[in-house]
């Protein structure tokens, strides 16, 4: 397992935006893949995006492309999750997981894929 830790969760208003961070260390960083979940109050968690930290290729569930942008700034060994136009249904917590990987597909929204989970951060958008 690595290390993983998230924060930027907040309170804010349905419309506003939030970026969340999850610092990692200890590890090649350019060897992984970063995913990020949310998982709501009852709910199953649910894939967001993920980045291959290697070549920085992206990818999206439907719910929230063009919404939410992911990034990572190898230097610091962290990856952002920028969160635009936020909904009161995306009142979550919110995870990041790390596998080793060069490449991220459909398959790194499922959250079996990873071996190492942060704490999490709490989202809470209202209406």
């Amino acid at each position: 397992e690595v290390p993983l830790v998230e924060s930027g969760g907040d309170f804010v208003q349905a419309g506003g935006s939030l970026r969340l961070s999850c610092a990692t260390s200890g590890f090649h960083f350019d060897d992984y893949a970063i995913g990020w979940f949310r998982q709501a109050s009852g709910k199953e968690r649910e894939g967001v995006s993920a980045i291959s930290n290697g070549d920085c290729s992206t990818f999206y569930a439907h719910s929230v492309k063009g919404r939410f942008t992911i990034s990572s700034d190898n230097a610091k060994n962290t990856v952002y999750l920028q969160m635009n136009s936020l909904k009161p249904e995306y009142t979550a917590v919110y995870y990041c997981a790390a596998e080793r990987s060069h490449e991220v597909g459909r398959l790194f929204l499922l959250p079996l894929v990873y071996g190492s989970w942060g704490q999490g951060t709490q989202v809470t958008v209202s209406s």
